[in-house]
């Protein structure tokens, strides 16, 4: 037995959703290739993500992604 040894729990820092899901941040996707997070707001296909989105949960990631397409309603303004 292990006399005057104390484990001791490291707290994780909290990383703000902003730096988390920022553009230009990488990830894995399911079949684990990388891909980067780029948007491309106030084009058809930032059009489609905000329409796509519009009814979503709002969470913490899905308010930083919509802002950075930049969606307004349904629109991607930008």
């Amino acid at each position: 037995m292990l006399a005057g040894v104390v484990a001791v729990a490291r707290k994780a820092k909290k990383v703000s959703a902003a730096k988390k899901y920022a553009d230009g941040t990488t990830y894995k996707d399911s079949k684990g290739k990388t891909r980067r997070r780029v948007s491309s707001p106030g084009t058809k296909r930032g059009d489609a993500y905000c329409a796509r989105t519009v009814s979503q949960k709002r969470t913490p990631k899905v308010k930083v992604r919509r802002k950075a397409w930049g969606c307004k309603g349904q629109k991607s303004v930008g």
